[in-house]
């Protein structure tokens, strides 16, 4: 749910203990931790009282739910996804050298027939436009 790691939590501590003092800080952190517990205690009550009354009809309401998260699931699957690592993936067939600048690697294009494999076709320049003549436009791009 946080994302908070030991660094965070030392800096947390220790504007407590120069907020409150070293003889409040003890009190804080239990009465901090009683709360949390109840917090947690009344969260679980509730949801076993709402699976005893609900019973399986509760099913019936997941059940819309859980269609729903394995429609995401596609969408989890590129979470991590970069461009780079998109362009790398896709496009590059796996080969990181023109990000990395290691050619000479296995994983490079290091071999002639790998790197003429592709060549883009080559555009014929614009013609230019005459005098007062209107440039075309393209409605998709307006």
């Amino acid at each position: 749910m946080f994302d908070i790691g030991w660094p965070e939590m030392m800096i947390l501590v220790v504007a407590a203990l120069v907020v409150l003092g070293p003889e409040r800080l003890p009190g804080a952190i239990r009465w901090t931790a009683q709360s949390l517990r109840q917090v947690r205690d009344y969260a679980s009550g509730a949801t076993s009282q709402l699976r005893s009354e609900l019973g399986p009809e509760l099913d019936e309401l997941r059940k819309p739910l859980d269609e729903f998260n394995e429609l995401r699931k596609p969408l989890n699957d590129l979470r991590g996804m970069t461009p780079r690592s998109m362009v790398t993936k896709h496009l590059l067939n796996g080969d990181d050298s023109l990000f990395t600048g290691n050619f000479d690697t296995p994983g490079g294009t290091s071999s002639p027939d790998a790197a003429t494999s592709y060549t883009p076709p080559a555009a014929a320049p614009p013609k230019p436009l005459a005098h007062n003549e209107k440039p075309p436009i393209d409605f998709d791009a307006t």
